[in-house]
């Protein structure tokens, strides 16, 4: 080949200009995504699940009037459901947690209606945090039974003041010395009300109440008179014969008792 030949060679194609080249891997090949040690607030305050997130992301339709970082927003968009979820789980529950998450995230889910993305959560706790939770969750167990012991205390107190008989004994056991007090407190809890059983269901519970208060206030043979003569009948109206005979039986007892005002 002679020198001038190799003079008129036609020159090759310019190289791509800079602002064309390649785009980067995510955006162009894998559209992989990876969010690693974020620190995602738990159901308890202060403690945290350190959370390591992989995904993908894929473009629906054209998306060429769209988002300019769809890997971002699709990071976001996992980050935003890992947390909303693991704020309802407690550290101490890692496996729970996790299933919770990744049931959720592992599924394609749409932020926007050109994008697509799905991820897998990969969830840890450092030292610090699982003795923080256990602290918690000592502190809450201590409290709960506080709070258990008081009401205790309470329905017990509430169920001795309100029968006048347990409450006289009750008192004498306690405060012998100041029995010249008794007609004080007799005054100052007049009107309390027995405490409700809670292992009952709602109408059972109210029925009782209802009757355990009705026995509480009728205090003469009278008012009892009046109140079963009234019940028989309404019983024979409902055709409750069983229970009619049993009221019946209480009133007969009560015209023979002495001194008993059947007026």
């Amino acid at each position: 080949m002679s020198l001038f030949s190799r003079r008129t060679r036609q020159p090759g194609p310019p190289p791509a200009p800079a602002e064309v080249a390649a785009a980067p891997f995510e955006e162009k090949a894998g559209r992989h995504l990876l969010i690693e040690d974020e620190h995602v607030p738990s159901r308890m305050t202060g403690v945290h699940f350190t959370v390591r997130i992989e995904g993908t992301w894929h473009p629906l339709g054209d998306t060429s009037a769209g988002h300019h970082a769809p890997g971002a927003l699709a990071r976001h968009h996992l980050r935003e459901h890992s947390a909303r979820i693991l704020r309802h789980h407690s550290v101490l529950e890692l496996p729970a947690a996790r299933d919770a998450v990744n049931a959720t995230i592992a599924r394609p889910m749409s932020p926007e209606p050109w994008l697509e993305t799905r991820g897998t959560a990969h969830l840890t706790v450092t030292d610090a945090d699982r003795n923080l939770a256990e602290e918690h969750l000592r502190r809450a167990q201590q409290g709960a039974l506080e709070r258990e012991e008081t009401h205790r205390r309470i329905a017990f107190l509430q169920a001795i003041l309100s029968d006048p008989d347990q409450r006289v004994a009750w008192w004498i056991d306690q405060y012998p010395e100041r029995l010249s007090e008794l007609a004080q407190l007799s005054t100052a809890v007049k009107d309390l009300r027995p405490p409700r059983d809670s292992t009952r269901d709602g109408l059972d519970a109210e029925v009782v109440w209802f009757v355990e208060q009705l026995l509480t206030d009728l205090h003469t043979p009278h008012q009892r008179e009046v109140f079963l003569r009234a019940l028989t009948q309404t019983l024979r109206t409902l055709g409750s014969t069983d229970l009619q005979n049993v009221a019946g039986r209480w009133l007969s007892t009560l015209d023979t008792q002495p001194g008993a005002d059947t007026a």
